[in-house]
């Protein structure tokens, strides 16, 4: 089994409470990292375990394939004086060595396939780590800004909103009628500059009203001429 699907076993349980129970989704990233973090510390240490062992494996093979070499120099000593007995028995425990040893090499191998394995897995699992961290970031940013537009529409929407506007625009119709009280004292009062624009409009009636008499008095003379 690999470390994706032991993962997958082991926050299943956590991820899908918090979905039921509609919890925050920062809590939940946290704890989908916490989870992934605590992961790989477990199959650092299974590697490590992993390694001891083919280094274990590697030590005994050694051993057997020393001990299958002097059994075989003693096979040789024993044929050089004649005893072939001893050189039989001395062949037989080199037999033994030797199947050890290919036992102990098949199994070696099969350690370092499985050690290659849990290599790589460590490896895909750490850039899956990283990852995640750096979208954790991006992911509480989303949330806490999804909350805060949550809180506003949720205050628009809200009946103390609506009373807060009222009370405004009741306050503008008061200062409204303020301003018109204070109007309504200054009307038939002239000020300044409306005494200046009687005397201005005095004037072009006075220039309009002699332009008028020369106009009638030529007209006149016409008529007496004629």
């Amino acid at each position: 089994m690999g470390i994706f699907s032991r993962f997958t076993d082991i926050v299943n349980s956590n991820i899908n409470s918090l979905l039921d129970k509609a919890e925050d989704p920062e809590k939940m990233v946290r704890l989908i990292i916490q989870e992934m973090e605590d992961t790989l510390v477990e199959v650092r240490s299974a590697s490590a375990k992993t390694i001891a062992n083919k280094k274990d494996i590697a030590a005994q093979i050694a051993k057997f394939e020393a001990e299958s070499k002097d059994w075989q120099a003693k096979a040789e000593l024993a044929l050089s004086k004649d005893r072939e007995d001893l050189a039989r028995a001395a062949l037989q425990e080199k037999k033994k060595c030797s199947e050890s040893a290919e036992v102990l090499t098949k199994e070696l191998a099969l350690v370092e396939e499985q050690i290659s394995k849990l290599q790589d897995e460590i490896g895909q699992l750490q850039e899956k780590l990283a990852d995640a961290k750096t979208r954790q970031k991006a992911i509480i940013m989303r949330q806490k800004t999804a909350s805060s537009r949550l809180e506003v529409k949720k205050s628009l929407d809200s009946t103390k909103v609506d009373a807060a506007m009222g009370r405004f625009e009741q306050y503008e119709r008061k200062i409204d009628d303020l301003e018109s009280q204070v109007e309504a004292y200054d009307l038939g009062k002239k000020t300044l500059a409306d005494e200046f624009a009687e005397l201005e409009s005095d004037d072009k009636i006075s220039d309009e009203l002699e332009a008028l008499k020369k106009k009638v008095q030529g007209k006149s003379s016409k008529a007496k001429s004629k």
